[in-house]
């Protein structure tokens, strides 16, 4: 199933998600202090226009009286003192004719002359327009207010305070990138020591950080690398001393090899030829009898002297699958020696036959895990009877010895009497695995599992040409 790419865009480092959480906290709260402004200013201004429209409408007041008492020159009076006094604050004013007609109105404001607010803006802070008017005479006088003025310094001021409030928003943006750079600079160390530890790299320590909690992180990788490195390090000096292990060991059976041909070839042959000459000296002294009798002696100390050979030869080099021997014949004639030398304690062998090729490594190991454990019941056990048995599953071989001796502890208290540790490093140097645990019947179980070689891992068991497996009993 082929899977698609990831399309998604890649989340936001934690440093720009935090400076973007305070810039927005920062802009809601100029926003509302922005709203909270404009409702204070608009306020504001609605007061200061009613107030000077109050005040322009009393002075207003008195002009239209003065200019009623005297029809007659009271209109230019009022001309000339409107004109006189210019534009009143916040407030137009006109005169206008009984047709209708404009006779005056207040001149155009020069502060901020030729400048007006933006409609919008214009439209939220402008109180509502109020108009009065007062008669005199033959003519009327209008006052309208006009907050036009204070609108426009609003928005100057709203301007002005828009350009500090971004600058100290960049400024927190900034001061807040610098910090939190700072602040999470040490997660790149730990990062990088990370990734090392996925690569198997535990060498690398990191320092003591700042911020308290990116610190007990850092501690707790110290301790976690500290101890994945001792147990690299465990690992590399038990693979080593695991190919130590298997030099001597290749080293050792190089020597019974050596010493075995030494003494199939010298000695061997000497006894054979020393029992030849006796024989002959034996056959041509019959009518001697001290000599006769002498020959005779020596023929049979020479026999005995060849089967104490035979004996050791077969312990130094027991026969082997290369020999032309499976490995369950090979444990079974071992079986057969090993009870013939101890008469006085039974033996039962049961082996299964593989079907397929055994390597050397494991029929050797198989043999001398064997020879190791049935030499410590001889020795040791105190045992009258010992269970052999090997078993052949589809990609190991299982071999356990069972005895009903005294079992794992000596008599000398809790230390153990069986040379086991070689038994223990020739079954991992073939990545098995080895128990000992005490038998149902009392004594002591030896059960090794090996894995069986590439070519015979799939051949498992001869389990179809025979009838079941292949049992013989070792009497007594």
């Amino acid at each position: 199933m082929t899977r698609l790419p990831n399309l998604r865009r890649p989340a936001p480092s934690l440093q720009a998600r935090v400076s973007l959480v305070l810039c927005g906290l920062f802009a809601a709260l100029l926003l509302v202090g922005a709203l909270e402004w404009v409702r204070e200013t608009r306020s504001a201004i609605h007061e200061e226009t009613e107030a000077a429209s109050r005040v322009a409408g009393q002075w207003l007041t008195v002009l239209a009286r003065e200019t009623e008492r005297d029809p007659a020159h009271g209109g230019e009076r009022l001309m000339a003192y409107l004109r006189e006094v210019g534009r009143l604050r916040a407030n137009v004013v006109e005169v206008v004719a009984a047709d209708g007609s404009t006779l005056y109105r207040s001149p155009a404001p020069t502060y901020k002359a030729g400048r007006d607010a933006p409609a919008w803006f214009a439209a939220r802070l402008t109180p509502v327009q109020m108009e009065r008017r007062f008669d005199a005479g033959a003519q009327q006088l209008v006052l309208r207010t006009d907050a036009s003025r204070s609108v426009l310094d609003a928005w100057d001021e709203l301007v002005a305070m828009s350009g500090w409030a971004l600058a100290a928003l960049a400024l927190l943006a900034f001061a807040c990138h610098r910090a939190l750079r700072r602040a999470l600079a040490p997660l790149h160390a730990i990062d990088v020591a990370l990734a090392r530890g996925a690569d198997g790299h535990f060498d690398r320590r990191l320092p003591t950080l700042a911020a308290p909690e990116l610190d007990r992180l850092a501690q707790t990788y110290n301790r976690l690398a500290e101890r994945l490195d001792d147990t690299l390090a465990d690992n590399q000096r038990l693979e080593q001393d695991q190919r130590f292990a298997r030099a001597i060991q290749a080293r050792l059976e190089e020597e019974r090899r050596a010493i075995a041909r030494e003494l199939h070839d010298e000695l061997a042959q000497g006894i054979t030829a020393v029992r030849a000459i006796a024989g002959a000296i034996g056959q041509r002294s019959e009518d001697q009898p001290g000599i006769h009798g002498s020959a005779q002696a020596i023929v049979a100390m020479t026999g005995q002297m060849q089967d104490g050979v035979r004996a050791i030869l077969h312990r130094l080099r027991p026969p082997t699958v290369a020999e032309g021997s499976r490995i369950d014949q090979a444990v079974i004639s071992w079986c057969a020696q090993w009870g013939a030398l101890y008469p006085q304690i039974r033996v039962e062998c049961r082996a299964e036959a593989p079907q397929g090729e055994v390597s050397d490594g494991v029929a050797l190991t198989v043999q001398r895990l064997l020879q190791e454990s049935l030499t410590n019941v001889a020795r040791h056990a105190g045992a009258s009877m010992v269970e052999v048995r090997l078993a052949c599953a589809a990609d190991a071989i299982e071999l356990a010895v069972t005895d009903n001796g005294r079992g794992l502890v000596g008599a000398d208290g809790d230390k153990p009497r069986f040379g086991l540790t070689g038994m223990h490093e020739r079954v991992l140097e073939l990545g098995g695995e080895i128990h000992f645990e005490a038998a149902p019947a009392g004594g002591l179980r030896v059960r090794a599992r090996l894995p069986l070689a590439a070519t015979a891992a799939n051949a498992g068991c001869a389990t179809d040409s025979r009838p079941g497996p292949m049992t013989k009993e070792l009497p007594a």
